[in-house]
């Protein structure tokens, strides 16, 4: 499509989708497969999905060389909704003449890159379904009934493309204590590959925040890399605590799990989430606790301290300086204050769910949401709206109040993409015969 079209010439999708994620990465999957069984082209699901990046990338900051998934390679974008999918892990790994490597290393749980470099392959066999370097700008009622406007900005110009359906699936934004913002001396773990290789040739001293998995992995990392250097590690609680990833604790991750958890009550959904929490939340994974506390202890044997853990501490000031920052650490316990220079803080505080209300503009008024200001969410991750919005809202992400913990996680994103596919198509209307272009024009 072109941006000389007249609004009347813009073709409608099915499906236009914000963000190329994961999480729409097993949408475009599933409507991909489901429009190659489909026995009439004119009831194939038309799709479109927005990425600003220029290309897939998934967490590409922090794709450590040792990290793993925290996650089985089962739960891929398709195999929990179709094991027969020629887009599974296995199905890859086989392509990339590893299967036989794979299945003698014993490991449920691959390399983080070549997690990622899984996603890439699968993604770029759908990329006729995908626009990169499009960043969606706002979204607004479109001339065709139960239809949305949305643009896309681009280093061409804008382009406008016509939904019956959005499905957002924006992901997570970094999370940084409050007062903080990035710069160069402060990251986000996020950045963290981005950053590093800007750094002096022999930095002195890294702070790095926080105690779950990512900040357990920084710390290992900058130890590791820079040996010459010392990584202070400060968080509030006493320790490292590992995660449960018992067989019983991951029945929360199960589908089933996603529909026991919306149809509880709303004290029972706190329960639930206040039990599990440590199956995902500032938690690490008991190997790399033990590495982490081998390297601290062999240090205090040689007497040689780098790796220094602040616990029970919280940082109580922050302060750029010509060539790095200067932080005071304070002691919960005690309340005596530590003074330290250096060479960066990388803040491994988390991730918040992206807000898709800005985008939506005026419509986002007739969103439903309940007592505490969030989005009413139906079982399909339809969002609620007043009866005079025809056109179907889709969150992949930011639905932990009402579907569970799996709402930002890939353990759930195979079954996801299938139910909000299903959701889409028996409301879809009777196809006509006019075809949309082939293909997705950039």
């Amino acid at each position: 499509m072109s941006a000389a079209l007249s609004r009347d010439e813009v073709p409608v999708y099915d499906i236009v989708g914000v963000g190329f994620g994961p999480s729409n990465l097993a949408l475009a999957v599933a409507i991909a497969e489901r429009n190659e069984r489909a026995a009439d082209p004119a009831g194939a699901t038309t799709a479109v999905f927005l990425e600003q990046q220029p290309g897939f990338g998934w967490h590409r900051g922090m794709l450590l060389d040792d990290a793993t998934m925290q996650v089985s390679f089962l739960k891929d974008l398709v195999t929990l909704r179709d094991p027969s999918s020629e887009f599974s892990f296995l199905c890859y790994l086989h392509d990339k003449g590893r299967l036989i490597d794979f299945i003698n290393h014993k490991s449920l749980f691959p390399l983080r890159v070549e997690f990622h470099d899984y996603l890439e392959w699968a993604a770029a066999r759908v990329d006729d379904l995908v626009c990169y370097g499009h960043e969606v700008v706002s979204v607004a009622p479109a001339p065709d009934a139960g239809c949305l406007d949305v643009t896309a900005r681009t280093r061409h110009g804008s382009t406008v493309y016509r939904a019956r359906n959005l499905v957002f699936g924006t992901g997570l934004r970094p999370g940084l204590p409050t007062g903080l913002s990035t710069s160069d001396r402060i990251w986000h773990n996020s950045e963290l590959l981005h950053r590093v290789d800007a750094l002096p040739a022999q930095p002195r001293r890294f702070v790095v925040l926080g105690a779950g998995q990512s900040g357990a992995e920084v710390a290992a990392f900058l130890h590791q890399r820079f040996t010459g250097a010392e990584v202070c590690a400060v968080f509030s609680r006493y320790g490292y605590s590992p995660a449960d990833d018992s067989p019983f604790a991951n029945r929360i991750f199960d589908p089933d799990a996603v529909t026991e958890f919306f149809g509880a009550p709303g004290e029972v959904k706190d329960m639930l989430a206040d039990y599990h929490s440590n199956t995902n939340y500032s938690v690490v994974d008991a190997e790399l606790i033990d590495e982490l506390y081998r390297r601290a202890y062999q240090e205090k044997v040689l007497g040689a301290e780098r790796l220094r853990l602040f616990n029970a501490c919280r940082l109580a000031g922050v302060r750029e300086t010509g060539d790095g920052v200067r932080l005071t650490i304070e002691s919960l316990t005690t309340g005596a204050q530590t003074t330290v220079d250096a060479d960066a803080l990388v803040c491994a505080t988390g991730y918040r769910p992206a807000d898709p209300f800005p985008l939506l503009g005026p419509i986002a008024r007739q969103c439903q949401r309940d007592a505490e200001g969030r989005p009413v969410v139906d079982r399909d991750y339809r969002l609620r709206t007043d009866p005079g919005l025809d056109s179907g809202l889709y969150l992949q992400g930011g639905t932990e109040h009402s579907h569970g913990i799996t709402s930002s996680l890939l353990s759930n994103v195979a079954i996801r993409a299938g139910e909000i596919l299903r959701s889409v198509a028996v409301r879809r209307p009777a196809p006509d015969r006019q075809q949309l272009p082939s293909g997705v024009p950039a």
